[in-house]
């Protein structure tokens, strides 16, 4: 299945060569991302034996097999795992941000949370799955396919500490200007799932773990041979985390947030003890890491140069303020045009990182959007001083923010355009708007669940311009 489901409205305007070269390279990474195929390729039963990778387990001898997942991704990853098991598996359990029409499960029950902000269903989710790992056994066996987003969506905090606690904590910090690392110190040392909850859990009752990883870090090293377990592999609920309680204390102080997040919080995580702290190792368990950030960029420069076009990776450690990103890109996109520099023309220029948009005041949100979208309408401003340069930026796994779309794609005409169809983009980005105003110009990626999470992935094309 195609994942760009608007490619002809999105190749019907602007730049349109360029625009397919962008949608062309993008459409193939997204393929060779997928976690489904990216499990069935370690993984099969042969008769009672289940094999991954290097490694394999007699079913036969386990009284139940459980599969547990959460996480943008898992829609695929968790599919996956319930075809291969087959009758062999007990009961599983997914949280999902979008359920799909096209979305098979034979033995899953499929609930879906809330993200960016937890909701009620994930916190029901939750529940059921503390009540299965409770009641399990040194005899049985967990599968648990974990990918970003999974903080918001294993929504279960500690007692003590509400669910709208919660939400109103995610949704502070997420409008602070913090990082995804800032972010997630706070949320696990508050969850009873989160920063290894649910695998202590799982020890605590002797049963034995399998976890299938995608990692949307900023930092982590490239994948290469996933079917060899991943010793280093490290946070989400069902690994060790690297968060500690005085990262999550000094990001309140960071940020100047005490005053804005809930007080039960607050004193929580400043006076807890060490007793409190999140589980640091695992060794028992066995995890393989599917696909890590950089391998959305390493993936997509190979296409591009299989495609005839020159490719630089100029960073996959990208984060900061969104609409400066995308001014940025722009001036490379001149830059590269007039002088050659760091390459010449036609060339592609690739990135991936997580870009956040600092929002220190509700009432100045005029709309919806997303990091993704707010980098390309910024890219549109500056990108009129090139020709033919097209900039798309995507969230990975298929939703921008708090939008039903994966994020935006615009070129040197696309400001031209919203003059005309009267769209003021300085407007939309004062605003946050950035959904609404690249909807009516008609640069919105659409793709539902990509099937992968790796955060952001950018691509840059500047075609060869003469006399430029």
């Amino acid at each position: 299945m195609q994942k760009i489901r608007n490619y002809n409205a999105l190749t019907s305007h602007g730049d349109v060569e360029s625009r397919k070269i962008v949608l062309d390279i993008t459409e193939k990474t997204l393929q060779k991302l997928d976690a489904s195929q990216r499990i069935k390729s370690i993984m099969h039963m042969d008769g009672s034996i289940l094999h991954i990778g290097t490694k394999s387990w007699d079913l036969s001898k386990k009284r139940h097999v459980y599969l547990l997942g959460a996480g943008k991704a898992c829609n695929h990853m968790a599919m996956a795992v319930d075809e291969i098991l087959g009758d062999y598996l007990t009961k599983g359990i997914a949280i999902v941000k979008v359920a799909e029409e096209a979305d098979i499960f034979h033995r899953t029950d499929v609930y879906v949370g809330g993200h960016p902000l937890p909701n009620e269903e994930g916190y029901h989710a939750c529940q059921k799955i503390l009540e299965l790992v409770d009641q399990a056994g040194p005899d049985d066996l967990f599968l648990v396919v974990i990918s970003g987003g999974s903080s918001a969506l294993m929504s279960c905090p500690i007692d003590g500490i509400t669910l709208d606690d919660e939400i109103q904590t995610t949704d502070v910090m997420l409008k602070s200007g913090a990082n995804i690392y800032e972010i997630n110190a706070i949320r696990r040392h508050i969850s009873a799932m989160n920063g290894g909850m649910l695998a202590k859990r799982i020890q605590s009752v002797g049963a034995e773990l399998i976890g299938f990883g995608i990692s949307d870090a900023v930092g982590t090293p490239a994948t290469s041979d996933i079917g060899i377990p991943y010793a280093a592999y490290a946070s989400t609920p069902m690994g060790p985390d690297k968060t500690t309680l005085d990262d999550a204390r000094k990001a309140i102080r960071d940020y100047n947030v005490a005053d804005r997040l809930p007080k039960r919080v607050v004193d929580y995580l400043m006076n807890a003890g060490p007793e409190c702290e999140t589980p640091k190792a695992f060794p028992g368990n066995t995890y393989f890491l599917l696909n890590t950030l950089p391998d959305s960029c390493i993936y997509a420069k190979q296409i591009a140069e299989d495609m005839g076009i020159p490719a630089i990776i100029l960073s996959s450690f990208l984060e900061g303020e969104s609409k400066d990103a995308g001014s940025f890109f722009a001036s490379i996109a001149r830059e590269i045009q007039a002088y050659g520099n760091p390459l010449p023309a036609p060339c592609v220029i690739l990135s991936s990182g997580e870009v956040t948009t600092q929002i220190l005041d509700n009432s100045l949100i005029t709309g919806h959007g997303g990091p993704s979208q707010e980098l390309t309408a910024s890219f549109a401003l500056l990108a009129t001083k090139t020709k033919g340069a097209c900039m798309l930026s995507i969230d990975s796994e298929g939703t921008d923010g708090t939008t039903p779309v994966a994020g935006g794609i615009t070129d040197s005409t696309s400001y031209a355009a919203a003059q005309k169809a009267g769209v003021d983009i300085h407007a939309a980005l004062r605003g946050h708007a950035c959904y609404e105003a690249l909807e009516k110009i008609g640069d919105t990626v659409f793709t539902g669940n990509t099937g992968t999470n790796l955060c952001d992935f950018n691509i840059l094309y500047i075609p060869k311009v003469e006399n430029s």
